[in-house]
């Protein structure tokens, strides 16, 4: 057995480059609590003075790979500029009907309005989940100048601004984030129903994006067959490190079963089992369309 001596100054110091010398650097196998004070410091010392890559010198002087650009332009579309907005409103529920009439009145009215260079990709109300909630999904072709543009021209539209001072009277509260889509999920298209939507969120350890983007461009090709991958998304103004899936089924068993064969395709399971240490939390809406929503 070590005397605690050992790891004195200047003794610790020899004694830590002596084991780097005849280890090279790959392991220590020394029991740790047996020591204390200035001889661990002296200890670590010569260790780590004898290679940077040591286990000990990692305690003391961690370096970090800098990535080399954001995660959004690594992960988003190049060849197209979309941005979307995702909004959330908590309805009155009393003032349901009336808000989902004027929404429907108002939105045909932008789209006749080429001028306007956004569109609604769908509109829905939340049918399991957060209960008296209306979720739209926005498209601005053209990115930032574009939604800059469309906003400029908004606050300058009286019926749409008697619209929104209308509406606000309906409102509990609402909420909205800016988004880019995954490059390699599918772009968003209107689709005939009737179908029902699921949008899973998950908020995810920050700094962890990359990964998930590199696990879920494997892992989408097991989740088409039934053409149920309507879009994937992830925030960049609002909560960030968000993730947004949007899933279309015929029905609740239609969902379960395909979500069931999923599990049956080979290299499904490695997706969720690398995923599933990415996620804080996660959150599933099952919705029903508006009437005027592209995607029914």
């Amino acid at each position: 057995m070590l005397l605690f001596s050992i790891f004195l100054l200047p003794s610790g110091e020899i004694l830590g480059a002596a084991i780097a010398e005849n280890t090279g650097m790959k392991s220590l196998n020394l029991a740790w609590n047996c020591i204390r004070g200035k001889g661990a410091i002296a200890f670590a010392k010569g260790f780590a003075n004898k290679s940077d890559e040591g286990w000990v010198s990692s305690m003391f002087a961690h370096k970090v790979n800098a990535r080399k650009d954001a995660h959004s332009n690594l992960l988003s579309k190049k060849d197209i500029s979309n941005l979307y907005k995702i909004q959330f409103h908590n309805v009155k529920p009393e003032c349901m009907e009336a808000y989902n009439k004027m929404s429907d009145e108002v939105q045909k009215e932008l789209h006749r309005d080429a001028d306007y260079p956004c569109e609604v990709v769908g509109s829905w109300n939340t049918w399991y989940g957060e209960q008296d909630q209306a979720v739209h999904l926005w498209r601005y072709s053209g990115g930032y100048p574009a939604l800059t543009e469309c906003l400029r021209k908004l606050n300058r539209n009286m019926a749409y601004l008697a619209f929104r001072k209308e509406r606000s009277k309906m409102l509990i509260s609402r909420c909205n984030q800016l988004l880019l889509e995954f490059s390699f999920w599918n772009e968003p298209a209107p689709r005939s129903g009737p179908n029902i939507y699921e949008l899973r969120t998950y908020q995810l350890v920050p700094g962890t994006m990359i990964e998930w983007g590199n696990n879920w461009a494997r892992a989408i090709k097991y989740r088409q067959e039934n053409n149920e991958a309507v879009g994937g998304f992830f925030t960049q103004i609002g909560e960030l490190y968000v993730v947004h899936h949007l899933w279309a089924y015929k029905d609740l068993q239609s969902r379960q079963e395909t979500r069931n064969a999923a599990w049956l395709k080979e290299g499904w399971d490695v997706n969720v089992h690398y995923t599933m240490p990415l996620i804080q939390k996660m959150e599933s809406r099952i919705m029903i369309p508006m009437e005027h929503s592209p995607l029914q």
